[in-house]
């Protein structure tokens, strides 16, 4: 059973084994691979975040964080990042942490959910965000550089909740 909480102070040291992996990949995000621990905790619980885990079995297996995607008249959009543990994907943890975010941002007096920038060759992702409901709306051709030097489109992916 997977419990969805607040993320607490005393869990940053389980998120940040989850999202480190994924920042120094560079595969999925476009964030600095260098980015300091510091860096990342301020860009994951900062501001107007609202940060939640996933636990099961007594382990934090993936996190995510809400906030609204744009101030002022966009401010009725909100934006999601989800990381799961790599000894956790494939079970359902980034769905369930998903689902979990919708029913928030609704509750939260949300109207819609926009994701700026899912890198396409994350096809995981890009099959789990259709799955729920989110639809792509636009492609930056190019606009994300892989690792290994290739440069591979963007979507943005949005639902009305």
């Amino acid at each position: 059973m997977l419990k969805i909480r607040n993320l607490l102070d005393e869990d940053w040291e389980a998120v940040w084994s989850i999202i480190e992996p994924t920042i120094r990949a560079g595969e999925t995000y476009a964030l600095s691979r260098q980015m300091s621990e510091a860096e990342a905790r301020e860009y994951w619980t900062g501001g107007d975040r609202t940060a939640f885990v996933a636990e099961q079995d007594g382990r934090i297996v993936g996190s995510y964080y809400i906030h609204p995607n744009h101030q002022g008249g966009g401010g009725h959009v909100a934006n999601c990042r989800y990381m799961t543990a790599p000894a956790s994907t494939g079970r359902g943890i980034a769905r369930q942490m998903c689902e979990h975010s919708l029913e928030y941002a609704r509750a939260a007096g949300f109207l819609a959910m926009q994701f700026n920038f899912v890198v396409s060759s994350n096809q995981r992702a890009v099959r789990l965000w259709q799955f729920l409901g989110f639809d792509i709306v636009g492609r930056l051709p190019g606009a994300f550089r892989t690792p290994t030097g290739g440069y591979v489109d963007a979507l943005v992916m949005f639902r009305k909740l």
